[in-house]
C-alpha cells in the first residue's frame, strides 16, 4: 500500500507541474488572440471593453525624456517631451 500512495504522490506532482507549465504560454496566446479592435483613425484599441493605448515606439532617455513616432494617414506625428517637462509635438505629412 505504501508503494502505490507514493507512486501516485508522484504522478500527481508530476501532472500538476505540467499543468503549471503550460499556463503561461496558454495565457499569452489568448492575449493575442483576444480579437482587438482599433477604431479607424483613432490611436487605441479595445480589448475586453476597455481601451487600451495602441503599442508605439515610445524610446526613453537616459535622462527621462522620450520620443514617440506615430502614423496617423499620410502623416507621422512625432511627440517629444524633455526631461525638464517640455512638451513638443511636431507633424511631418509627405
Amino acid at each position: 500500500m505504501s508503494m502505490f500512495v507514493r507512486t501516485t504522490f508522484a504522478t500527481a506532482i508530476i501532472v500538476a507541474g505540467l499543468g503549471f507549465a503550460a499556463l503561461p504560454a496558454s495565457a499569452s496566446a489568448q492575449a493575442n488572440s483576444q480579437g482587438c479592435v482599433s477604431p479607424p483613425g483613432m490611436n487605441y484599441m479595445i480589448c475586453n471593453g476597455q481601451r487600451v493605448p495602441k503599442p508605439g515606439n515610445r524610446v526613453a532617455t537616459a535622462n527621462g525624456g522620450w520620443r514617440e513616432e506615430t502614423k496617423q494617414g499620410n502623416c507621422i506625428v512625432v511627440r517629444e517631451k524633455t526631461a525638464t517637462g517640455e512638451f513638443k509635438e511636431s507633424r511631418r505629412c509627405d
